[in-house]
């Protein structure tokens, strides 16, 4: 049976944020779909708006287009330009995205108005419109306090928790597998794109160990890529729907020793214990130092 596609509409289209992420350059953020059909157990939107199967909630912003066009034209005869992030809370290249085009359109007037772009995806629909991308860094206008600090003007940023196909199918069901998105990396670095990779979150004992953590430096240095942002793991909420529950329900089931590690990480709060992050911070940065791959989009940092 064929499911039904769920529409909405939306009030606002384009988000100004208070203050400009250094690490994702969102000045604005645009998301076209409500909910994701990729189902990512750890993900930080979860709980009961959405349920346990985030995609029976995913919903079209019907009127996206149209009202993003009035918006962005509003800030673009303020000269008020700066990075747009698709997207901040689903992805822009859903299954729906094949049909819908809604990324692809959104993309076509953020050229329009040339604004630059940050593009964060698990997917390999990127790749349809490399050529956009390629017109939006070439046209677009950098805000003034970021023009010393890249001339770049699009960026396409991979989100990865894992390399292997099998432990993804567990973690992210719905989401492009891991090696079809590296070949699209390199697609997109092929197409000169300035292209990263998100690591976030790498799963505790799983996906972090000394030897998976320098496979995925020298994988992703091999590919070319020009930045990596790597994260901990953040867990939230206790209901059914919510990521602490799915994620470690998942560990008892297929990581069953790691179950108890897992629970005492995250019996009191949401984020992994201070001596963790600390010697995780310095396990990146060396192999940051060691591959030669900053943790920035920017080549230098504002001053």
């Amino acid at each position: 049976m064929r499911k039904m596609t769920h529409t909405i509409i939306a009030k606002s289209i384009l988000n100004k944020t208070k203050r400009r992420d250094p690490w994702f350059l969102d000045d604005y953020t645009v998301n076209p779909y409500s909910g994701c059909s990729f189902n990512c157990l750890y993900c930080y939107i979860r709980g009961s708006k959405y349920g346990i199967n985030m995609e029976e909630k995913l919903s079209v912003k019907s009127n996206a287009v149209e009202l993003f066009e009035r918006q962005l034209a509003a800030r673009a005869r303020k000269k008020q330009y700066g990075f747009i992030v698709l997207s901040s809370a689903t992805d822009p290249y859903l299954q729906l995205e094949k049909t819908q085009q809604l990324t692809r359109r959104l993309l076509e007037v953020i050229l329009h108005y040339r604004f630059p772009v940050h593009m964060i995806t698990k997917s390999d629909l990127v790749s349809r419109d490399f050529d956009l991308l390629q017109a939006i860094d070439r046209e677009s206008i950098l805000p003034d306090d970021l023009r010393n600090c890249t001339t770049r003007k699009a960026f396409v940023t991979f989100s990865f928790s894992t390399l292997e196909d099998p432990v993804a199918r567990i973690f992210e069901p719905g989401a492009t597998p891991p090696s079809a998105r590296l070949n699209t990396l390199v697609e997109a670095l092929e197409n000169g794109l300035s292209t990263g990779v998100s690591l976030m979150p790498l799963l505790p004992f799983i996906t972090d160990t000394a030897a998976q953590l320098e496979q995925l430096f020298q994988t992703f240095k091999t590919a070319g890529a020009n930045y990596l942002l790597p994260s901990t793991l953040t867990l939230f909420g206790a209901e059914a729907s919510d990521s602490k529950t799915l994620v470690l329900r998942a560990v008892q089931k297929h990581y069953p020793h790691l179950l108890e590690k897992y629970q005492r990480f995250f019996h009191s709060g949401t984020q992994m214990p201070a001596y963790y992050r600390k010697a995780f911070a310095k396990k990146m940065n060396e192999l940051g130092q060691k591959y030669q791959l900053r943790n920035s989009l920017l080549t230098n940092q504002p001053g």
